[in-house]
């Protein structure tokens, strides 16, 4: 019997649909991925345990720095060029100034306890690094002062104590071989507990975020359990995701965004897809503020020093003033990009229409690039130079520091000695606003806004403030 044989054209043929097919069926579950946003999460490096690899005896902090560096040999140079280092951000050029300048923790204030440089004992607990001294400058360079333990180590065996320090009774050891990649513990312990306290700042970062349920945060709470890093991805030591209230301009490259992981993912319902170039996803899967803890909504730092009150955390305290808390509210709507059309800088003159902005997000409705965002309002009242004009900032703790006289004309005083900014000798209080994004506590589908939430006679929208002449639904788009 003959053998059957193909001809040369069919060969040809089957060789060219396989050429074209194998690529094809290799890259498709990677184009089926893009919208399995848990495919986008970055693996992350096998944890290596260190209790059988750190030995030693360790005096100081410094010390367990020297050891981690003898194989993680990069690691503090890396760090040390970060805003968790530095606090303080690249020099901007901005409208309003002739030279550059710079923003962060280190040389601005805000509208909370005004200013790290005035409380330097208990704010650099929250600094990744030792050796802090009372008003000495901080020298930024000595890579043993990076403190690798407060990222890294498990925050029931460690905890960062005055100026910076690990905290009184720490088993350095002990806490040098609990090393792990950082969690929610480790991000927590500063993010949730800013500004004096839980959930004080922010609105949406709370000590609830430890161990949260689905029903609070989608991707942090039940079988997801995602860490911090799973969203701030990180290359050498540089996290994405920057602060608004520390930075005038950021670039999106160095962001964080829902699009990392829900990539060009579209909904069922293409009238929800319709307001996508409109309306960040926030706006909808953030509709409450502080769920379950409550934040500080107002500050008035007019009344501090009252006698004969009694101190409350959540309504007024001697050395602080008069507070307003609230929790599961609806946010205050914006027009966002994504950078500040304006970040108060130490010895701006005071807003010439009564309320000087702390910062003021950018993005108008004529922005392409802007999308109307939630926001959480904090409302200070804050102390500021009646000649000059400016707010001030005084020193609080320490020695003659106003939470010991009580007295706000010496606290400016000093201020003028240790950090430069001038003071005339008569003070007043005058409002301020300060802006927080509210990105966190994303919840389940079923619980984002419906069209009844913006929409109609009860619709939480200020359209008109948006830059609207009505509500959109009546006549249809942007403007």
């Amino acid at each position: 019997m003959t053998k059957k044989r193909f001809p040369l054209w069919t060969i040809g043929l089957v060789g060219i649909l396989l050429l074209i097919l194998v690529p094809v069926l290799y890259f498709l579950p990677r184009a089926q991925s893009k919208n399995d946003p848990a495919a986008h999460i970055p693996e992350k490096p096998a944890h290596v345990d260190h209790k059988d690899i750190v030995k030693g005896e360790f005096k100081t902090g410094q010390d367990v720095t020297r050891a981690c560096l003898e194989c993680h040999k990069d690691a503090a140079t890396e760090f040390m060029t970060t805003t968790h280092w530095t606090w303080e951000s690249k020099p901007f050029d901005v409208p309003w100034r002739d030279e550059p300048v710079t923003i962060g923790k280190a040389n601005q204030i805000n509208n909370f306890c005004i200013s790290a440089q005035g409380n330097q004992k208990s704010c650099m607990t929250c600094h990744a690094g030792y050796g802090w001294e009372e008003y000495e400058a901080y020298d930024y360079s000595k890579s043993e002062n990076v403190d690798c333990l407060a990222c890294h180590a498990d925050v029931g065996i460690y905890a960062k104590g005055k100026y910076g320090n690990p905290a009184d009774g720490v088993n350095l050891l002990t806490a040098a071989k609990s090393v792990r990649m950082p969690t929610r513990d480790n991000c927590g312990k500063c993010h949730f507990d800013g500004g004096g306290g839980n959930g004080v700042k922010h609105g949406d970062l709370d000590e609830s975020l430890y161990f949260p349920d689905e029903s609070l945060d989608v991707h942090m709470g039940g079988e997801n359990d995602m860490q911090c890093v799973d969203c701030h991805w990180t290359t050498d030591h540089q996290i994405l995701g920057r602060m608004l209230s520390d930075n005038y301009t950021i670039d999106p490259q160095e962001q964080v965004t829902c699009e990392q992981c829900h990539v060009n993912q579209q909904h069922e319902d293409e009238r929800i897809n319709t307001h996508l170039s409109a309306v960040a996803c926030q706006t909808c899967h953030v509709p409450t503020i502080a769920i379950e803890d409550p934040t500080k909504l107002t500050w008035d730092w007019s009344t501090s020093g009252q006698e004969g009150r009694e101190d409350d955390h959540f309504t007024y305290l001697k050395i602080k003033g008069d507070f307003m808390y609230d929790k599961n509210f609806a946010p205050t709507y914006l027009w966002f990009n994504g950078n500040n059309e304006y970040r108060y800088i130490m010895g701006d003159p005071l807003d010439e229409n009564g309320i000087t902005y702390i910062n003021k997000p950018a993005g108008n409705i004529g922005d392409k690039t802007a999308k109307i965002f939630p926001f959480k309002l904090h409302i200070a009242k804050q102390p500021y130079d009646v000649k000059n004009n400016y707010l001030l900032a005084p020193i609080t703790s320490g020695e003659n520091g106003y939470w010991t006289t009580f007295d706000w004309d010496s606290a400016f005083k000093l201020a003028e000695e240790r950090m430069g900014l001038p003071y005339s000798g008569e003070y007043d209080f005058t409002e301020t606003y300060m802006y927080w994004p509210s990105t966190h506590m994303v919840q389940p589908a079923e619980e984002a806004l419906q069209c009844d939430s913006c929409h109609g006679e009860d619709g939480r929208m200020d359209w008109e403030a948006l830059g609207y002449p009505g509500d959109p639904i009546e006549w249809g788009g942007r403007k």
